[in-house]
């Protein structure tokens, strides 16, 4: 299990990944593609992305706009691997 961040750490991490918002103990992401496929090919290769790390985010897909949203559970909130799966999505 990772150790939870900081508030001061979490903000120090949300510098590198633009775009990305806290809400409760999560990192949050709205992306709009171009067309719904573009959407589906962006989540899969977020699940590509999840299984290497073994960490998985909650998405939601409403036609051209996904929703990702990352926390570690197991952790009770925000840790290290949470940014890097931020970062990983925004590679994409």
């Amino acid at each position: 299990m990772s150790d939870l961040m900081s508030p001061n750490e979490i903000q120090d991490a949300l510098v590198k990944v633009p775009g990305w918002d806290i809400e409760g103990i999560s990192i949050v992401r709205e992306f709009e593609l171009k067309t719904f496929s573009a959407a589906i090919a962006f989540v899969m290769g977020i699940a590509i992305s999840a299984e290497k790390l073994n960490h998985h985010p909650d998405i939601d897909i409403r036609y051209r706009k996904v929703r990702v949203s990352i926390s570690t559970h197991s952790a009770g909130g925000l840790t290290n691997l949470d940014f890097s799966l931020a970062h990983l999505c925004d590679g994409l």
